[in-house]
């Protein structure tokens, strides 16, 4: 007898419909899963026989074939069993096959038929959603971020009998109670930032604009605590955003259990001591999200650049560039998205102090030379805020805590963000991820602004992707100044924030 249902295999942050075929013939006793399966698939045999013994059911004596269809699919994770148990007993007769045909089913089993919660849910919700299935089987610990999607019909099971009785018509399922949304970390606030107002205002124009950033500074100038503030005055996040972001959690396995959207955007500060696969992805199989796909919709700092690897920043020039990260491996190639704010910081020097007032430089020029040669020009290319923080003098260092809050300056960058969106017509597109015929379309340069810029080219060494990365900052300044075109000023300003501090600039 052969019966049918649904599970999903998790590619990058998408979930794609997997019909579950499960056949009980006539043969010696075996159990078989053939559609490209891994290992950890395959391990559903003995979770699924000892869950369904456990939950008083027989495993039938016959022989079993599960099919994972499409065939040309990898699927991984652990997630199958639900479905696999269920098809069981459909498929021997102790189940109508049509009470489960239609149902998407996502669960790991244990040994004693309880259902373990499993990763990846929400996307398994929103592919539920978009193929119109009945509805969602699902672990109750994982019931919450499911029913985050409005149109699906969430059933929470604790344990295998629960299933079973559910589809015989023998339980009613609880109403999913919605969860508080996952926890993160507040976000400090930009006041008690003492002095350093020019890379304050770097920093609004980075978060208003979607622009990347390197802080270069003494020890002790205020690096850190600036990165650690842009998450607070980044604008708030929309449904869409919050969606994208709880769904790669998800898929990473990193979501609370029962915590639904996630609302705060993502900080991520990776040790110095990461490793190309930790930052950008990767594993066995199907590679997880990196650290770069972690910070998606969010700010990724690097405390201490000099400090990483050159093959770990060198791997960041994809992302930055296109916003997604590409990874191959012998299962396939998973996309997963990587739109991040990007800060950097630095020394100016292996000591720290070079062109310090007050502290001598104890480095050589060799080891100067060294220390700038190991930021390559391509990279920093890609970077459009490089700013250089004075040290804090006496008046700085004695005052307390002023200056505006994170919130007073959140409301104007949300403001200069609502122009982009009208401009472009998402509230997820900003003046750094369009492209540059939309950019050239909104410009709008009068003659001294053109002027202004072929005077800066013509004293300067500027690559395409550097005007680009300075056009780009200038519609930012100008949109924080609600003007609708690009003046000489907001020119001059682009350029001098791309250049200051620079510690390099060649072209590919």
């Amino acid at each position: 007898m052969l019966a049918k249902t649904e599970s999903v295999a998790l590619i990058g942050t998408d979930g794609c419909l997997v019909e579950v075929e499960v056949h009980v013939g006539t043969g010696l006793p075996t159990f078989r899963i053939v559609g490209l399966p891994t290992k950890s698939v395959m391990e559903a045999e003995q979770r699924t026989r000892a869950a369904l013994v456990s939950t008083e059911q027989r495993w039938p004596p016959a022989r079993i074939t599960a099919n994972l269809a499409p065939g040309a699919l990898r699927k991984d994770g652990t997630h199958f069993d639900l479905a696999l148990a269920l098809g069981v007993l459909a498929a021997d007769g102790r189940m109508d096959p049509a009470t489960i045909d239609g149902w998407v089913c996502v669960g790991e089993l244990s040994l004693d038929g309880g259902v373990r919660t499993v990763r990846g849910v929400l996307a398994a919700a929103i592919a539920c959603r978009a193929s119109r299935r009945k509805g969602l089987i699902c672990p109750a610990g994982n019931a919450p971020e499911a029913a985050a999607i409005d149109g699906v019909k969430v059933v929470p099971v604790t344990t295998l009998k629960d299933a079973i009785d559910y589809f015989r018509g023998k339980w009613t399922p609880p109403t999913v109670i919605p969860a508080p949304d996952a926890n993160v970390a507040s976000c400090e606030c930009m006041s008690e930032v003492k002095g350093q107002d020019d890379a304050k205002w770097a920093l609004e124009i980075a978060a208003a604009g979607g622009h990347n950033v390197l802080l270069m500074g003494s020890p002790g100038s205020g690096k850190t605590m600036l990165a650690r503030r842009l998450p607070g005055i980044l604008p708030t996040m929309s449904f869409e955003e919050s969606l994208d972001v709880t769904k790669l959690y998800s898929v990473a396995g990193l979501l609370q259990e029962r915590a639904s959207l996630i609302t705060e955007r993502p900080f991520r500060s990776p040790h110095q001591h990461v490793s190309v696969a930790g930052l950008m992805g990767g594993g066995t199989g199907l590679a997880r999200p990196g650290e770069v796909s972690l910070a998606h919709r969010g700010v990724l700092f690097l405390d201490e650049l000099s400090l990483f690897r050159n093959e770990v920043l060198e791997s960041l020039r994809a992302p930055l560039e296109e916003g997604v990260v590409r990874l191959a491996r012998a299962a396939g190639v998973v996309h997963y998205p990587a739109e991040f704010s990007f800060v950097a910081a630095t020394n100016p020097c292996p000591c720290g102090y070079a062109g310090h007032p007050s502290t001598n430089c104890r480095c050589s020029e060799r080891q100067i030379e060294a220390y700038d040669g190991k930021f390559s020009g391509p990279l920093l290319d890609r970077i459009d805020i490089q700013i250089a923080l004075e040290p804090l003098g006496k008046k700085e260092l004695l005052s307390g805590p002023g200056g505006e809050t994170s919130e007073e300056v959140r409301m104007r960058v949300e403001k200069a963000r609502s122009i982009q969106t009208e401009r472009y017509g998402s509230s997820m597109r900003t003046n750094a991820s369009v492209s540059r015929r939309d950019l050239d379309a909104c410009l709008s340069m009068d003659r001294n602004a053109r002027r202004t810029l072929e005077r800066y080219i013509d004293r300067s060494v500027l690559t395409g992707r550097g005007l680009t990365r300075v056009l780009r900052l200038a519609r930012t300044i100008g949109d924080l100044e609600g003007r609708p075109s690009v003046e000489a000023g907001d020119v001059k300003q682009a350029f001098n924030l791309r250049v200051m501090g620079c510690l390099g600039g060649s072209d590919e």
